[in-house]
């Protein structure tokens, strides 16, 4: 019987050098690659796909594109998911790559090894091999860039040396990781946290300087937590979430520069692109702030931030996840409405919000109105912060 790897294969340089080393240094005979689009760039599939035919692997490509949608960005939006300012797109994607390895895996029998091109220093590594050893936990993992503790320009020499095209060079490093929800770009002088990023590194938004010099005003609509319109254009979620983008980034809103703590506990400089986020994930927050009570929104930036943090591990299937997902979906069917916003070089103002499920009431909160006896609440202020002031007077005395 051949001995079978099955490699998670992206098309770019850590994943191609790999395919060779399977052969060579590992002594795999059947090297399976996988690519699971999730928003690849144009061209970059089919890249993937003549580079597994060049390097002659048994390849499959799977089309996840909508259910990454529904299925995990869907859920990012009503968790407002966000990690230290970055709004989470890279790490959301990991679970369903892996999971969709894995089912292919599954399908096709006798697969001896996982392979992946994840190093020792990134977070990748964690999301992957959470999501394997849950649902095929005998099965080894191989991570050659960690094991060997293979350099970027080491790739770059030994993908010349097998004949392997790459899209890098040792002057132009970044590597650049894409999918529906945002896009990461890191590597080379990007590392250093005083390194101004090049406009180059930079795709889908416009710089702020270059954006339209008129205001753009958008009203997203929800239903159940999720935007289901914009401009009143009811779309399928995958063209949504592209529309989004188009206007944000046409706009110069979503690039995010900050320094990120890893889960290894390196604090590293990232550079994302997250338009569609920068519009989404604050609209379905001012949506929330107007049909949630007051301890409801509390208590949901905590719940918001351990998902967050769940999320970013690539921990998708931990059970706490899942009790956090019971708080927060049991809101969202309130979370249903519009949201009025304002694009302008960089900014993406909230400006208006309305549904029916609002707890804000105009009789009630205006000046002008005699609704709300004011008079009545003297009792309660003179009793506000007591403990506070009677702390004072002990003190004083």
């Amino acid at each position: 019987m051949p001995k079978t790897v099955l490699l998670v294969y992206s098309g770019g340089l850590d994943t191609s050098v790999c395919i060779p080393m399977m052969r060579e240094d590992y002594g795999f005979d059947r090297v399976v690659t996988v690519t699971i689009d999730v928003g690849l760039p144009a061209g970059e599939l089919k890249q993937a796909e003549d580079k597994a035919k060049l390097l002659k692997t048994e390849h499959y490509s799977i089309d996840a594109r909508e259910e990454f949608v529904t299925d995990f960005i869907y859920p990012s939006i009503k968790a407002n998911g966000d990690y230290q300012g970055y709004p989470i797109s890279t790490s959301i994607a990991r679970p369903l790559i892996a999971l969709k390895a894995v089912e292919i895996a599954k399908k096709i029998g006798g697969i001896d090894a996982f392979c992946h091109g994840c190093t020792g220093k990134g977070n990748d590594q964690f999301r992957f091999e959470f999501v394997m050893r849950t649902f095929m936990p005998e099965t080894p993992i191989i991570a050659p860039m960690r094991e060997h503790t293979m350099t970027r320009t080491w790739e770059i020499e030994y993908a010349e040396k097998k004949g392997i095209p790459i899209g890098q060079s040792k002057e132009k490093i970044w590597s650049i990781d894409e999918n529906l929800w945002g896009r990461s770009i890191e590597g080379g002088r990007l590392e250093e946290p005083n390194y101004a990023p090049p406009e180059e590194i930079f795709t889908w938004t416009k710089s702020p300087q270059d954006a339209p010099d008129t205001p753009t005003e958008i009203t997203i609509e929800f239903e159940n937590g999720v935007p289901v319109s914009i401009n009143g254009n009811k779309m399928n979620p995958l063209d949504l979430i592209i529309e989004a983008h188009n206007l944000a980034g046409e706009n110069g809103i979503g690039r995010i520069d900050i320094m990120e703590d890893r889960i290894m506990g390196l604090k590293v400089r990232e550079n994302y692109e997250c338009p569609a986020a920068r519009l989404l994930i604050p609209a379905h927050q001012a949506l929330e702030a107007l049909v949630c009570t007051a301890q409801e929104r509390a208590f949901k930036v905590l719940v918001d931030q351990k998902w967050g943090e769940l999320a970013y591990a690539g921990l998708w299937y931990d059970p706490f996840k899942d009790d956090l997902e019971a708080f927060i979906n049991s809101i969202q069917p309130r979370v249903t409405g519009s949201v009025t916003m304002r694009l302008f070089k960089g900014s993406a103002q909230i400006i208006g919000r309305a549904s029916k499920y609002a707890l804000y009431n105009e009789d009630l909160a205006s000046f002008d109105s005699k609704t709300f006896d004011q008079s009545e609440a003297v009792g309660i202020v003179k009793t506000h912060g007591m403990q506070a002031r009677m702390y004072h007077t002990v003190k004083d005395n």
